[in-house]
């Protein structure tokens, strides 16, 4: 079985984390730091000061096979607010920044594919995207974390991740704002009355 990786900071990594792991596809994931100054600077308390530049990030790792590149980044983009720099929902700081980092090269065409079309239209775009620089594992109480606390915090909300997981995501249909199909399919699926 072919594994891939991809490193998604979409805000609080406690959310961006039970989003991914209720995805079809996902092997395993891992919430951490990317992107910043200093591994000695990689702990909660101190990234939480806002002067290390790393942001919450979740490592995915996924089975292309079951679930592609381009479905992964849809339900990223399905969930986050990407006009909006260093900040997600309530979560204000520079480690709530969004982005898209990769550590192989040949995903970069496809990234830089949705990119566009999440980008297009809108005043501004926040969203950063770019080669992995480092990651570092967050302490162990971070870890699945909503998975040991169901009614803990959650910046997404929760019909958004049981409608991902259930999304019938067709790469082609991929011409309009993830979170904008997204809100259409639920529409549909409330007229249908169909329950998530």
């Amino acid at each position: 079985m072919e594994q891939r990786m991809l490193y998604l900071a979409g805000g609080c990594f406690w959310g961006m984390e039970a989003l991914c792991r209720a995805l079809p596809g996902v092997l395993d994931t891992i919430v951490g730091y990317a992107n910043g100054d200093r591994a000695e600077n990689a702990r909660y308390d101190i990234v939480c000061t806002g002067i290390t530049g790393f942001r919450e990030t979740v490592q995915v790792r996924y089975d292309p096979a079951v679930l592609s590149l381009m479905h992964l980044l849809f339900s990223f983009f399905a969930v986050i607010d990407p006009e909006i720099p260093d900040r997600q929902g309530p979560d204000i700081g520079s480690q709530y920044q969004t982005g898209v980092y990769w550590t192989d090269s040949s995903d970069e065409a496809v990234i830089r594919a949705v990119f566009a079309v999440e980008s297009a239209g809108r005043p501004c775009f926040a969203v950063e995207q770019g080669p992995l620089q480092n990651f570092y594992p967050a302490e162990k109480e971070h870890q699945r974390y909503l998975d040991r606390h169901p009614r803990g915090y959650c910046h997404i909300a929760p019909w958004r991740r049981a409608a991902l997981a259930r999304y019938p995501f067709v790469p082609a249909a991929y011409v309009h704002p993830a979170a904008e199909l997204l809100e259409q399919w639920q529409a549909e699926q409330e007229e249908a009355g169909t329950i998530l």
